[in-house]
């Protein structure tokens, strides 16, 4: 009763902290797909006169090329020049050219963003009055079409080479050394490195016309793949690559000189060898993934890296261990089956994953979605509570097997030995079997009918195998153990697809600022002026007439776009003109900032900037910077409630 207790207990509390441990609310910022927070001009908002420049400003940076940021007249023409540039930050910008006319202009952006991910998107601006325009409102769609959907292909291979590889070969190596001269084993651990393999160089090929045309032309263009291969992805990929190599001279020595030593203290010494190289190997793989994707970028990346490490090594483990548990039952010879023992220390390493799944997933939930409304209101959330429900399915299913483990090992010296005793008699009697074949063989060959006697071996032999299998399968311990991993193989197999879809969707809060901000910058084109802010703040640069006071006016003061005058006196009120000033808003508590401004002057002490973007309400820091020489500068700064 205590025995059955206790398994039931543990998956219960499993069941708990799957389902609710990762519904740990937070508040805390996290970024991956990077996200428009700001532009300038505003979406949908009309300008009076023709903007020098339109600058964008993501919620983190991104890599862009020569085409990644085009502003598009009313009939499609680009009338940008040259390349974006990087103005400070997170904000990038593009030149326009002169004398633009009045009407609708269309500016679209293919960024990727730090965790490797490409990002777009379109928005309108209108100059003097809106007007038609022939350009489709919806822009570029990076990573989309047959390129986005092999690229998908290829990751989901990519995790499941890596699972089948990492865990086939700790199973072998931890549960069950007898394994490892078990032909379907090694046929898939080898399996496991060359989906891996060929995956790793399906992505690199790929790369290039993923992030940015999206052409399948592309896919063998060697000028992009130079570009990919000096990107995070593309370093990534190859230390991939050259990982894959050393994991090649693990698998061949696993099944080759490991499974020809006797045992012994060299066997010994040769499986500590094993596991400390397999565990360097499978860690340095899986930081393959955590260097160049979410876990890379964000809040705490020196956390989140070495959790995301242990969180792929558990699936690994668990999934793959799984995956040759299966294998092992269904297709390992009868003469060579899997012992109990086997199945009990899998069993153990199973558990010890879960635990280790539950504590990072529930970390990385709180990362990437930081609010409970993010579960049903982004798709990131969705498709998280599906996984977790899966999750939960499989250590329910777990659990079955779990039972089915127990059984057998109670029975080992009972009723599943006799089924052992008959295999053994029966491989034994096939054997014989098979040798007198051999001697009728000789015979009938000396009295001229080979043939016959070699059919007759063949039929003897099929018999002895199938009465092999009957043996086999009629323990029926070991026939239940072998439905339930069956079930769980197939649970995990969705498990695999929604992860890995879960990988490339953007996280729940990006997803829910940019909507934030979109509906922020669209409400403020039209909405009423709620007043001006005005912030006084005392300088001293420390040089000659170095001190005064600067004063920054901010109208309406909202969200959106907003007019800023800057004036400088002296201590005395005299406007006076100084040789630069500049001004910065940060938003500290969602890391938002410092988004620059460089007033234009205007007149002796007056500087003044027309559509500045504040992306969302909150309590915004205005540093000014002001220089009253070659060499003396000093930034002053203020807190104040914006919007």
């Amino acid at each position: 009763m205590t025995r059955t207790a206790t398994p039931r207990l543990r998956t219960w509390v499993l069941l708990l902290l799957a389902v609710t441990g990762a519904l740990l609310a937070g508040a805390g910022p996290a970024s991956a797909h990077a996200a428009l927070t700001g532009s300038d001009p505003a979406q949908g908002v009309v300008v009076k006169q023709a903007p020098s420049q339109v600058s964008l400003t993501f919620s983190e940076k991104v890599a862009m090329n020569d085409d990644s940021l085009r502003v598009l007249d009313p009939r499609g023409k680009p009338v940008q020049t040259g390349g974006p540039a990087n103005l400070s930050g997170t904000t990038y910008a593009v030149k326009l050219k002169g004398g633009l006319g009045k009407g609708t202009y269309t500016v679209t952006y293919q960024v990727v963003s730090a965790d490797s991910h490409p990002v777009s998107g379109a928005y309108t601006f209108s100059i003097g009055a809106p007007s038609q325009t022939v350009v489709s409102a919806t822009g570029p769609v990076a990573g989309g079409g047959a390129v986005g959907v092999l690229y998908a292909f290829g990751r989901y291979a990519s995790y499941a080479g890596f699972i089948v590889l990492v865990g086939g070969a700790a199973f072998v190596l931890a549960c069950w050394q007898r394994g490892a001269g078990v032909r379907p084993l090694q046929r898939l651990v080898v399996g496991g490195w060359l989906t891996l393999t060929a995956a790793t160089l399906w992505l690199l090929l790929l790369r290039g016309s993923y992030t940015t045309s999206g052409k399948i032309a592309d896919v063998f263009d060697l000028g992009l793949l130079g570009q990919v291969l000096q990107t995070k992805t593309g370093a990534a990929l190859v230390s991939r690559l050259l990982l894959l190599a050393a994991a090649a001279l693990f698998i061949a020595v696993l099944f080759g000189a490991f499974t020809k030593r006797e045992e012994g203290q060299e066997k010994r010494d040769l499986t500590f060898g094993l596991a400390i190289g397999g565990v360097v190997v499978a860690a340095g793989l899986a930081t393959s993934w955590a260097m160049a994707e979410h876990a890379s970028v964000g809040l705490q990346p020196g956390i989140a890296m070495p959790v995301d490490v242990v969180h792929l090594l558990a699936v690994a483990a668990w999934l793959g261990g799984l995956t040759a548990l299966l294998v092992a039952l269904y297709r390992a010879p009868a003469e060579t089956p899997v012992e109990a023992g086997a199945v009990r220390r899998f069993s153990r390493i199973a558990f010890g994953s879960v635990v280790a799944l539950v504590a990072t997933g529930t970390y990385q939930s709180w990362r990437q979605l930081g609010s409970w409304s993010a579960f049903t209101d982004t798709r990131y959330g969705q498709l998280l509570l599906v996984k977790i429900g899966l999750v939960a399915l499989l250590v329910g299913i777990a659990s079955v097997s779990r039972r089915w483990t127990a059984r057998l090992t109670d029975g080992t010296g009972t009723a599943a030995a006799e089924p052992e005793k008959e295999r053994v008699s029966a491989a034994k009697a096939g054997a014989a079997k098979a040798g007198t074949a051999k001697g009728d063989t000789a015979e009938d060959a000396g009295s001229g009918d080979s043939r016959r006697a070699a059919q007759l071996a063949r039929q003897r032999a099929a018999m002895a195998a199938a009465r092999q299998k009957r043996l086999r399968d009629g323990d029926g311990n070991r026939f239940g153990l072998r439905r339930s991993v069956l079930a769980e193989a197939g649970v995990a197999v969705v498990l695999l697809a929604v992860t890995t879809w879960l990988t490339q969707t953007e996280p729940g809060r990006t997803e829910l600022d940019a909507k934030a901000a979109s509906s922020s910058s669209a409400g403020s084109a039209t909405a009423p002026s709620n007043g001006a802010l005005t912030l006084d703040m005392p300088f001293d640069t420390g040089g000659a007439n170095g001190k005064g006071v600067v004063s920054v006016d901010l109208d309406p003061a909202r969200v959106g776009g907003n007019e800023m005058h800057v004036y400088v006196q002296r201590p005395g009120g005299q406007a006076f003109d100084i040789p630069e000033v500049k001004i910065a808003f940060t938003l500290e508590t969602k890391k938002i900032g410092p988004l620059p401004v460089t007033p234009e002057h205007i007149t002796t002490g007056h500087w003044s900037a027309s559509g500045v973007q504040i992306p969302m309400a909150g309590d915004w820091k205005i540093a000014v910077t002001v220089r009253t020489s070659d060499i003396d500068q000093v930034t002053v700064s203020k807190n104040a409630q914006i919007g």
